[in-house]
Formats: structure tokens, C-alpha cells, sequence
């Protein structure tokens, strides 16, 4: 999800040079995007020049780009399969799925974003880059996405990703419905990871999850290293059924008049 959208649209006109790959961070950009560290420049132009515009990106953002963003999101890619399919939830301007479609080729990965500017980005972003063939923008929530609309079938993957969404609860129910049986939540968190475990661990199993884990991705490569929750669906949990009105001992239900009159 985008890192600063309370900054709103800026009035200043942003500059492609505020993205510049620090020398510093060369090496780790090498080693997570490879051959397709060009295409993650082109992005990362995209977020600091269109992306402040639309107001996606906060404009203090921009020097720190590729420090706490790129790389923290390319990181996550040692956690997920070749060829697996992803949806990330959220998405915002891209971040993960977005970068994870740019660090990995084999990946197909689904954006699912509500917002009709940030879905407006993303399908733009996608054609720019030239990833029409492994990346789709779906426009609606997670629980929209995992119910399928007229148009859409009901969308599932291997992994469902997502950054700075919402606490572990929520997202595990917006998140685990999406996410094919024996597949992974895998959620980008911050330093409160083991803490949000053990607050929310009881309402991920309820929703079909086993025990959240917690990994450190990218260690030796990005200082400090990225961290994430991974969560696996082991069960499939229907939804709630809403109770209907209670029946006396004589079979009419309580509450009002007796529908078989």
C-alpha cells in the first residue's frame, strides 16, 4: 500500500533526479532486481514524479524511495514460490505487488485496490512498464475480490500479499479468503510483528489460519532487513450465518405473526 497519501496532491512539480539509486544501496538493488534493475527505476520515476502529482506519494517520500520502499518490498520475494501466483491487497501505488512483479517475471500477480485515482495509477504503471502479461488491476476490496462480482470471477492465489494495510485480525480476514488452501498471507510489518502475533494469534486461527510466523527477509542484504508475518490457510471458514428470529415451544417464531396463517 502507498506509504504517505495524507500528504495529498503536491503543488510542487517533483524531479525524476530525487529518485536517484543512492551509491550506497547499488549492491543490494543488483542483488534483489537483477537484470531488471532498469525497470525498477522506471517505476521508481513513475512514483516520484506521477505518483506525488496524484497525490499517492508524499513528496517527503521521494529521497527514501528505493531505502524504504523498493528494497524493503524486492526483499519479500525469497518468500514466495517460483511461478506462484499473488494478489496483493491494497495495493495503493504498487507497493508490494507492483515491485514484486518487477523483481520476479515468473510471478502473476493481481492488484486489488478500491480507490478509482490509485487504480487509474496502477493500470497506467502496469502498460509503461510493459507488464500487461503477468499483471491485472482489479478495482474493489479484498472481500469483493474474494467473492467475485457480475464481471469477475471470485479471484484466489497461492500468495496474497499486502504493506501497512492493518492490524493482523483485519487483515487476516480481509486476506486468508483470498488465498488458495495450504497457500500464504504474507504481510510486510514493521518492529510491533511479534506483538500483533501474540495479540491477534487466537483470531487468525478462527479465521482459518495456523500459527502466524514471523521471517526477516533480505538479511545480509538490505540494512535492517525486512520484516514479515506469513500466515498458512489450513482450513476453509464459511462465513458467519446471521441468526434468524428464535421459535417458541409451539413452532411460531417469536417476534411477530405466525407466517403459515
Amino acid at each position: 500500500m502507498e506509504p504517505a497519501d495524507e500528504d495529498g496532491p503536491s503543488g510542487e512539480q517533483p524531479s525524476p533526479a530525487d529518485v536517484t539509486l543512492p551509491p550506497e544501496l547499488a549492491e543490494a538493488a543488483r542483488t534483489l532486481f537483477g537484470d531488471r534493475l532498469d525497470l525498477a527505476a522506471a517505476y521508481a520515476e513513475l512514483l516520484a514524479t506521477d505518483g506525488v502529482v496524484r497525490g499517492l506519494i508524499g513528496p517527503r517520500e521521494t529521497p527514501r524511495l528505493w531505502e524504504r520502499h523498493l528494497l524493503n518490498c524486492a526483499a519479500m520475494a525469497e518468500r514466495i514460490p517460483e511461478g506462484a501466483s499473488v494478489i496483493d491487497v491494497g495495493s495503493g501505488a504498487g507497493l508490494p505487488g507492483l515491485v514484486l512483479a518487477i523483481a520476479r517475471p515468473d510471478l502473476t500477480v493481481t492488484l486489488v485496490e478500491p480507490l478509482a485515482r490509485r487504480t487509474a495509477f496502477l493500470v497506467e504503471a502496469v502498460e509503461q512498464l510493459g507488464l500487461t502479461r503477468t499483471v491485472r488491476v482489479f478495482r474493489g476490496r479484498a472481500e469483493e475480490a474474494a467473492a467475485g462480482t457480475r464481471d469477475t470471477p471470485a479471484l484466489s492465489a497461492d500468495i496474497v500479499t499486502a504493506r501497512a494495510v492493518a492490524a493482523l485480525d483485519r487483515l487476516a480476514a480481509w486476506c486468508l479468503p483470498l488465498v488458495v488452501r495450504g497457500g500464504r498471507l504474507v504481510a510486510l510489518k514493521g518492529a510491533s510483528a511479534a506483538e500483533e502475533i501474540a495479540e491477534h494469534g487466537a483470531a487468525v486461527a478462527r479465521l482459518g489460519g495456523g500459527e502466524p510466523e514471523v521471517h526477516r527477509c533480505g538479511v545480509g542484504v538490505i540494512d535492517p532487513p525486512a520484516t514479515v508475518i506469513e500466515v498458512v490457510r489450513e482450513r476453509v471458514v464459511g462465513p458467519v450465518r446471521k441468526k434468524g428470529p428464535k421459535r417458541s415451544r409451539g413452532g411460531r417464531r417469536r417476534g411477530g405473526r405466525d407466517r403459515d396463517r
